[in-house]
This record gives structure tokens, sequence and C-alpha cells, in this order.
């Protein structure tokens, strides 16, 4: 906040600190971190949401590591892959919000996160793991239908 003060009495900036996209942790065991929108804050403003969860226990790195208690979870726009709020609950959380709290600042969707390439195995693959589910939703019956046909064919 104090950058957009400088930036605003020095430069005769028009930075507002309500546009700023604020992450917040709290530092218990595990921790819980969020950024954006809550479902309900999206609901109070007539926006409807998809959200989409994944268990910290389908992330191998958090299996392996014995901290497979959480989960990531992310509110998108219905019909679209625009983030407006994610919260995460685990071990790392505060470490791995960030991703999610970029995305949201500049702009980019799930799709950018799913054409990321992450390190494997991380905690924080489990940002990668919301994009795969993501990416899931847009595959209607008929695509399924037709990508399982063309990968039988592949096979045989």
């Amino acid at each position: 906040m104090a950058r957009i003060l400088i930036a605003n009495a020095l430069f005769k900036g028009r930075q507002k600190v309500s546009a700023l996209t604020l992450p917040w942790c709290t530092y218990t065991d595990p921790e819980i971190a969020h950024v954006g929108m809550y479902e309900r804050d999206a609901a109070d403003k007539g926006i409807e949401v998809t959200t989409l969860t994944v268990p910290l226990s389908d992330v191998d790195r958090a299996v392996l590591d014995g901290e497979a208690e959480g989960f990531a979870r992310v509110h998108l726009r219905k019909g679209t892959d625009r983030i407006l709020g994610a919260t995460i609950v685990a071990r790392h959380a505060g470490e791995m919000i960030n991703e999610l709290s970029l995305a949201i600042t500049g702009n980019l969707g799930m799709s950018a996160i799913g054409a990321t390439i992450h390190p494997y195995p991380t905690q924080a693959e489990v940002v990668k793991r919301l994009a795969d589910a993501y990416n899931r939703t847009r595959l209607t019956p008929f695509v399924k239908k037709m990508l399982g046909g063309w990968l039988k064919w592949q096979r045989s």
C-alpha cells in the first residue's frame, strides 16, 4: 500500500488500494491460505461459479511427506477459466497460494496454469491438479466419446 501512496503522491498515479489482490494466510497446522472471493461473495454479486477441489491426498509429494491432510479449492466464473478466488488448506498453504494470486492479478485463467510446466513431485502441484480438473470439465460427452474412440483406434 505504501508503494501505491508514493506512486500516487510523487508521480500523479491513479492506483487504488481497493484494486489490489490481497492473499492472506493463517499459520496454523495445517495452514489456511486464501485469495480473492469466496463462493458466497460471488453469489452476493450475482456471479455464478464453478468450484473445483483437489484433496492433498491426491498429490504424490504430500503423501510421501506424510502431509496429505488438506485440499486446494478454486472458484471460477461459471463457463470460463477465470479465477474468482481460491483457498488452500495444507502444511505449506502460504507458499502455495502465490501462483493463484498471480493468476488473479494478471488475469490469467486455469488454462494458463494448466499449460505451465510444474516441477514434480512437489506439494504445490495441487494447483496444477486444479487446472487439470478444470480441463476435464471442458470435455463434453461427445468429445469424450470421440477421444475414447480415437485412443482405442490408436492402440489397435
